[in-house]
């Protein structure tokens, strides 16, 4: 075998914690444990995305004899009643099932109380990997301590303080499936219309009625025919960076009454998950850094710009309100700050 690679970076594998990052987002994946280091931290941490009896059993005795609490966002301890800043460390009881854990992490309401505490530096980060993953974002975690040793070898080891830095390094890298479309013969020497369009299977694929996205995508295509050439940004962002399965767990929310942005809030998350320094990225690498934005969200003006984007001007791409996406669209512009200027005008005055 050739000689081993040596330092803290390799063209092939990347810096050490790089690497050991995008490996517990795949053990996570995998739904399986993951110890995660911070100083005077050491944390076996589950996953409770596909959290059953018999995981919760083996992960149980895997962690003995520390004891695992659950460990939610502070989106969703707010959910349940609890003042929270940071995200939260909540004790299990002895009769707590995987349903009920479950239960405390995705139902609208819980009648169960928990004591909570906020969690360090070490959970904080376990809540940063899971997310990455696009599960459900709460774990399991047990201190070992300094002093408790694991018998299991195949646990994957990461810092802390590497979860919080990955998210910039993978920007850097286009280690995801985003795509640049180019849209006919647009002039790189002069501002670009760019539509950045997150990903979303239920509309752009299937058709669904009950968002815009689908709508506004063949809006943009059109419409970038039209002035003569543009870019398409399609980035893997699915439900404004919850992963389609959770987009899904929101969309039982609304069904019982939420509108978008407390069904996020109340699964755990941030009304808008999305990440645009991919985006901005691969712009860049396009020299495309001057652009007219077709969006109605000035989140993503103001996001964009901060990542060294100008944007020069910004064009509405408005979709029609249909019975099924009315609250959803409602939603977003009364709450969110989307610039719906027709169907604002219309709420002012419905006749």
């Amino acid at each position: 075998m050739g000689a081993a690679l040596t330092g803290t970076n390799s063209t092939l594998f990347g810096s050490k914690e790089h690497t050991s990052v995008s490996r517990g987002v795949a053990e996570f994946l995998s739904r399986r444990p993951v110890l995660i280091t911070a100083p005077n931290e050491r944390l076996l941490v589950l996953p409770v995305e596909g959290l059953d009896s018999r995981r919760l059993t083996e992960f149980m005795a895997l962690c003995a004899p520390s004891v695992p609490h659950l460990v939610i966002t502070s989106r969703r301890a707010h959910a349940l009643g609890i003042d929270a800043k940071s995200p939260m460390d909540m004790c299990l009881s002895a009769d707590d099932t995987a349903d009920s854990i479950l239960a405390s992490v995705t139902d609208a309401t819980s009648n169960r109380t928990r004591k909570a505490t906020p969690a360090g530096h070490a959970a904080a980060a376990a809540i940063q990997l899971v997310k990455l993953s696009q599960g459900l974002p709460a774990v399991l975690a047990a201190d070992l301590g300094q002093n408790v040793f694991i018998s299991e070898p195949e646990i994957i080891t990461v810092e802390a303080n590497a979860v919080g830095r990955f998210s910039d390094d993978a920007a850097q890298s286009l280690g995801g499936t985003e795509v640049a479309i180019i849209v006919g013969k647009p002039d790189f020497t002069k501002a670009i219309p760019v539509r950045l369009h997150s990903a979303c299977l239920t509309a752009d694929v299937f058709g669904s009625r009950r968002c815009d996205c689908g709508d506004q995508l063949r809006l943009a295509v059109a419409r970038l025919d039209d002035l003569g050439g543009g870019v398409v940004l399609y980035l893997a962002q699915e439900g404004r960076g919850l992963g389609l399965a959770n987009k899904m767990r929101t969309y039982r929310l609304q069904e019982d009454g939420l509108d978008t942005v407390d069904a996020n809030t109340t699964l755990g998350f941030d009304d808008d998950e999305r990440n645009y320094r991919v985006a901005a990225r691969m712009l860049k690498m396009l020299k495309c850094t001057r652009v007219i934005l077709l969006t109605n969200n000035p989140a993503k003006l103001d996001r964009l710009s901060k990542a060294g984007i100008e944007i020069v001007n910004r064009m509405p791409i408005e979709a029609p309100i249909n019975a099924d996406n009315r609250r959803y669209m409602t939603a977003k512009a009364t709450r969110a700050g989307h610039r719906l200027d027709q169907l604002v005008a219309h709420l002012a005055d419905p006749s």
